[in-house]
């Protein structure tokens, strides 16, 4: 199959031809029946003549080329319904049957606070050639009127406050936000490439004569930049926020992290050190606990203390080491103390332990000159005022400290 994509140097021209790449050179495999040869690519900047060869040569057309922020109200006509228009009539003088996809807007439907949008009556007189066009040839004609879209590589302060809010939030610029309330129907970029990669494959959603993506979200400015400067403060609070999955905040996570500087990519991690070692709390969950690191010098022990509620999974990664539990209490079957149970652990082999409730528990370096570095996760945020640890000897008859 070869596919054309007009506006590729776009937003969604961009993110789509290099999904395209990744399933033409066998990257993606997820769509195993659907097989593309070439792709060809234009832009404002390509040469006239191409256009007419792509045409002739294209088996699906996807037409996502069009004029945001032009000099003049005029050039959206031009931008928009002109070139759909020019695009046509080649298709049509090469006798194309190529399939015919277009990129218009919900602005098109000249409604609410779009009704006298200049870019929204271009979009619609685009749409209306396309579907006389797909009647008048018996082409299958797949239009698609899209909320904001957001992701990456969009170009911020142009025409997506998405990509700007990011792009200043990053970089601890100011944003403007003249009505906090104001709320904005969103779509995904990757959500978006997916709806097309189904449209060539024939399994595009319709409603009626339009296409449409399955999967949008609703949120106002407030609420969108209020979640980005909870991104932005990550690195100092490791707190990571509540990403459900498919949810609109993992999206906009994601979407937020492409546009940080490089030099932002790496960030200080406070750690605790004494004789002993290293402690280093890495991600903190409101929802699921935290993840830490422990790093114990040779022959140290470290924990000696019990939870109420608090459980904990450590997970050494190099190193030997012993972790040792033992349950609170007597055991009313022998009158002592319940027994000790022992896990000798190792990097040359991952294993989790769990830390259990109502168990004290330590962990000691067996090695005489190698650290043991362990992952420890918690269900719970450390909380300073409230730490619901106890302070207990495991194993009496040595009392390791």
């Amino acid at each position: 199959m070869n596919i054309l994509v007009t506006g590729a140097k776009g937003f969604l021209g961009r993110n789509l031809i290099e999904n395209l790449k990744n399933i033409r050179d066998g990257k993606d495999r997820t769509r195993p029946e659907l097989h593309i040869d070439e792709i060809y690519e234009f832009d404002v900047d390509s040469a006239s003549d191409e256009l007419r060869d792509f045409c002739s040569r294209a088996d699906f057309v996807f037409n996502l080329a069009g004029v945001n922020r032009p000099q003049t109200p005029e050039e959206y006509m031009k931008g928009n319904f002109g070139f759909a228009s020019g695009l046509l009539d080649m298709l049509s003088e090469c006798g194309s049957s190529a399939p015919v996809m277009l990129s218009s807007s919900i602005q098109a439907e000249l409604t609410g606070r779009f009704a006298n949008s200049e870019y929204g009556r271009s979009k619609l007189e685009g749409e209306k050639l396309f579907f006389d066009y797909g009647r008048k040839h018996a082409v299958r004609t797949l239009v698609y009127r899209f909320p904001n879209i957001f992701g990456k590589w969009c170009r911020p302060n142009y025409n997506s406050v998405v990509a700007t809010f990011c792009y200043n939030i990053g970089r601890e610029l100011d944003i403007r936000i003249d009505d906090p309330a104001t709320e904005l129907e969103l779509v995904y970029i990757d959500d978006v490439v997916c709806e097309l990669l189904d449209a060539l494959e024939g399994k595009e959603h319709r409603n009626g004569e339009y296409c449409y993506v399955p999967v949008t979200y609703h949120a106002t400015l407030g609420e969108i930049a209020d979640l980005l400067r909870e991104f932005h403060n990550q690195p100092g609070s490791l707190i990571m926020p509540d990403i459900p999955d498919g949810s609109f905040a993992k999206k906009l996570y994601s979407t937020y992290l492409s546009y940080l500087p490089p030099e932002k990519a790496i960030y200080d991690i406070p750690m605790s050190e004494d004789e002993r070692g290293h402690f280093t709390e890495l991600i903190k969950s409101r929802n699921a606990g935290q993840i830490s690191i422990n790093i114990s010098r040779p022959g140290v022990v470290k924990g000696q203390h019990w939870h109420n509620s608090k459980w904990e999974i450590f997970i050494v990664v190099s190193g030997h080491g012993l972790i040792q539990e033992r349950r609170l209490g007597i055991d009313p079957s022998t009158g002592l103390e319940y027994p000790v149970h022992e896990f000798e652990v190792s990097g040359a082999k991952i294993q989790a332990v769990q830390m259990l409730p109502g168990y004290t528990h330590n962990i000691i370096n067996l090695s005489e000159t190698e650290d043991l570095v362990t992952v420890m996760w918690a269900n719970e945020i450390f909380d300073e005022a409230h730490p619901e640890t106890y302070r207990e000897i495991v194993d009496r008859t040595h009392r390791q400290e």
